[in-house]
């Protein structure tokens, strides 16, 4: 049976119930897209999954293939089984929001990830009190020689994939970033649609 994929549009987000051992195929259709990507229990929601755990638990900035990433009690919440891209993802910037955006010069409203997790979660019926650091997919956070982090463009290519697989039973948030301001989402910095599938 052919797997089907779903779009994210550009700028959004969507959230989706995966049970334990499902996994989740993230496309970055362009390959200069950035996702934000969190995980919460659905049996409690205030597990998450969390950066600042997973970096102690698999001694690495970023995830590699056969890594876990962890929950903020310690447990593996999804498990990276494939990935065709370069493997340059990121676990240590927040997700941006309006306060980002307006030290960036924007006037008025931006959207978000912040506000894309906030919503997609609503739909769900959820209200979250805080907003955990996201696995933010193929975001190029490089550190200089001088240990300045530099937001660089995404080295991944069009058709690149990683696919999660749920270790909890757990809602996943997937946002294409909306960033438009920095070269997060490649040196043109045009957000982009991305395709997933849940397996």
């Amino acid at each position: 049976m052919r797997e089907e994929l779903h779009r994210i549009p550009a700028g959004s987000a969507v959230a989706k119930h995966v049970p334990s051992g499902l996994s989740v195929k993230v496309v970055n259709t362009s390959g200069s897209q950035v996702v934000d990507c969190w995980a919460f229990s659905s049996s409690d929601v205030k597990e998450f999954m969390s950066m600042e755990h997973t970096r102690v638990e698999t001694e690495r900035v970023s995830p590699a293939v056969g890594d876990s990433l962890y929950s903020n009690r310690r447990r593996p919440v999804l498990t990276v089984l494939q990935d065709t891209s370069p493997g340059i993802h990121d676990t240590t910037l927040a997700a941006c929001d309006v306060y980002r955006y307006e030290r960036l010069g924007a006037t008025g409203y931006h959207a978000n990830c912040t506000d894309n997790l906030i919503a997609a979660m609503r739909d769900q019926g959820i209200r979250l009190d805080s907003v955990p650091c996201p696995f933010n997919l193929w975001e190029n956070a490089a550190v200089a020689p001088d240990r300045r982090q530099v937001i660089a463009p995404p080295v991944s290519r069009p058709g690149d994939l990683i696919v999660l697989r749920a270790e909890l039973d757990l809602i996943v948030v997937l946002s294409a970033c909306p960033q438009d301001m920095a070269p997060t989402n490649g040196p043109d910095a045009t957000p982009q649609d991305v395709h997933f599938a849940i397996l």
